[in-house]
């Protein structure tokens, strides 16, 4: 880092947005299989904290890779890169009080654990996406599966590239057989348990 650089305070503390906006400001990770129902449950949960009148937003793996990650592949190096980008726009959009929602793959435990270390793990909740790879396949409305198995998309996750679930997660949905809206409920109870929202789902405040 540059000699030249210096952190700048805010003056507008977190906890002054977190009044404001009536709710903690945290992480929601959920990572998974490509096909396990990640980015449909974020935007369902995310649907749900707006109507509820929650600051939010969404980040979605593939829309993330169309601008501020459009340079890089699917390697392992390039992979640590884009979560590490990740990471640190959510620890600013967490640092502005908001709840924060990201869908990824991320196939590496340490690089998830380096997130959760980089945002603060009070604020860094892992939601695992565990959906079988017959299931995720099935639901391969794109076609990258069958073009995975063909050999023309290299270094897929699950099939030509590994996949390591998660330890502890925060939580474990069966995103294969458990329905949507029980999934948002469960993250939910989960944000309610952390002090995030309120007893009732709505903000703290």
């Amino acid at each position: 880092m540059s000699a030249t650089l210096y952190w700048h305070r805010p003056s507008v503390a977190r906890d002054e947005r977190e009044r404001l906006n009536g709710h903690r400001a945290c992480a929601v990770w959920f990572t998974g299989l490509s096909g396990a129902g990640k980015s449909t449950l974020a935007h369902a949960l995310e649907r749900r904290l707006h109507e509820a009148g929650c600051r939010t937003f969404t980040f979605d793996g593939d829309n993330v890779r169309h601008g501020l990650c459009s340079d890089l592949g699917f390697s392992a190096d390039d992979r640590h890169e884009n979560a590490r980008r990740v990471g640190e726009l959510l620890r600013l959009f967490v640092e502005a009080g908001v709840i924060t929602l990201a869908a990824f793959v991320s196939p590496y435990r340490a690089d998830r654990a380096r997130l959760a270390d980089r945002i603060g793990r009070e604020n860094f909740f892992e939601i695992y996406c565990r959906c079988s790879l017959e299931i995720c396949e099935a639901r391969d409305t794109k076609g990258i599966y069958r073009r995975a198995r063909r050999g023309e998309i290299p270094e897929f996750t699950g099939i030509s590239a590994p996949y390591e679930a998660p330890l502890a997660a925060d939580l474990t949905l069966d995103t294969g057989t458990e329905p949507l809206d029980a999934c948002a409920e469960r993250v939910i109870a989960l944000l309610r348990s952390r002090g995030v929202l309120d007893a009732e789902g709505s903000p703290t405040g």
